[in-house]
């Protein structure tokens, strides 16, 4: 999410206060692997999106009705075809939740923090310290001993589905960053277009033959905990995940609030091995230790890389980029 940085002489005091409530979205996103376990099955995926984004949307389209105007031709089928990526995301998240653990989920896919970096550095043909491959390393072994629980055996299909959900991200964010159609759109009115565009998605493969249970079909199953559950996903996880961050970053600053959000994962196992019973064994212990690790000192490594100073002979012919902020993905 492009946002604007947090304002110069702001008090330090106002961007901790602004900090619970982020972290409360950290908390929020590493519970949503396994509300979404308890609301879904592999029959009622795609009816599940649809459900959940269609209590959102009207919400974001009317908070952003003036900035949705305001979109140009060219800024909208930039988001649009950013939708389709997120679509892609969210399938491969969620038909992934269905088939491995909540714990197992939520750190496969902080693998994102990892993936970026190293995804554009190949973009920009550049070369990273040997310090963040060596973060990646750990992380990716870390992943290794997480997905085997107590014994060495294959990764689960879920397992794998995750994974690619983490590829899946970097595009997203490398595209958001890179599409020269998509700037100068406001947040709000971006991800409005590119969820809008996501239900599309979810609801014409929904209406294939053989693609599972239709919408009315898993919402007239629900029982009330269901729908407790998809409430949580479409109000907490989505909408409330995403209009704090646009609260923080104008408060503080899109790399402390990315900061706070990278410890989403925390939650997730935490959440998974207090409530749903998670239970990795040593070798998945081990290994969840070694992906946070990992993935903190990755991000501090491309931290330190992103705010050195550009070489005063570099800076009329190779000006240094940020690396994208993950912090903008639209709710999980």
């Amino acid at each position: 999410m492009t946002a604007p940085a947090a304002r110069p002489g702001r008090p330090i005091a106002s961007g901790r206060l602004a900090d619970l409530p982020v972290l409360l979205v950290a908390v929020v996103w590493g519970s949503s692997y396994l509300a979404a376990q308890g609301v879904t099955t592999t029959d009622t995926v795609l009816a599940v999106l649809v459900l959940r984004f269609a209590v959102a949307l009207p919400v974001l389209v009317v908070a952003g009705r003036r900035g949705l105007r305001a979109l140009s031709a060219v800024q909208l089928r930039g988001a649009a075809l950013l939708g389709l990526v997120l679509a892609g995301i969210f399938l491969l998240e969620t038909y992934g939740l269905v088939r491995t653990s909540a714990t197992n989920a939520g750190l496969i896919i902080s693998l994102t923090m990892v993936f970026t970096p190293l995804a554009e550095s190949r973009v920009r043909r550049t070369r990273l310290p040997g310090s963040f491959l060596a973060a990646a390393g750990l992380s990716v072994a870390g992943v290794v001993l997480l997905t085997q629980g107590a014994g060495f055996t294959a990764p689960s299909g879920g397992d794998l589905l995750m994974l690619g959900a983490a590829v899946a991200r970097t595009v997203h964010v490398l595209a958001m960053a890179r599409m020269e159609s998509v700037r100068g759109a406001d947040a709000l009115s971006l991800t409005t277009v590119q969820l809008g565009s996501a239900v599309a998605v979810f609801a014409l493969l929904v209406a294939l033959p053989g693609t599972g249970a239709s919408p009315w079909e898993a919402a007239s199953a629900f029982d009330g905990g269901d729908w407790l559950g998809l409430v949580y996903l479409a109000v907490f996880c989505t909408l409330f995940a995403f209009f704090v961050q646009m609260w923080a970053v104008r408060r503080t600053s899109p790399s402390r609030v990315s900061l706070l959000l990278g410890t989403e994962p925390v939650w997730a196992a935490a959440v998974g091995i207090a409530l749903a019973g998670d239970r990795p064994g040593w070798p998945g212990y081990a290994g969840a230790v070694l992906v946070l690790a990992g993935t903190a000192w990755g991000r501090s490594v491309a931290d330190r890389e992103r705010r050195a100073p550009v070489p005063p002979a570099q800076t009329t012919r190779t000006p240094r980029r940020q690396t994208p902020d993950t912090s903008g993905t639209p709710g999980r």
